[in-house]
């Protein structure tokens, strides 16, 4: 029973941290697609900046994996090799 009770303390400790260290990443996902995307008119670029606000909005209702996702594809969009 101790044993159980350990494991499951430290699978939630374990998620509590890694959590808000996912969550970090997004912010600067959407950053570097404005930066990418800002100098450019063509509608790669238009699309890349859609993307990257709905995954600020994502990020703000708090999926963060949805958030990186869709970020991390407007990035492919724009030429950048993950």
């Amino acid at each position: 029973m101790k044993t159980l009770v350990a494991v499951s303390l430290s699978v939630f400790v374990v998620a509590a941290v890694a959590a808000p260290a996912f969550a970090g990443s997004c912010p600067k996902l959407v950053a570097e697609i404005n930066a990418m995307s800002s100098n450019r008119l063509d509608a790669t670029a238009y699309s890349a900046r859609q993307k990257a606000a709905q995954a600020d909005k994502l990020h703000k209702e708090g999926k963060h994996p949805d958030s990186e996702k869709v970020a991390k594809e407007a990035l492919a969009s724009l030429g950048k090799k993950m």
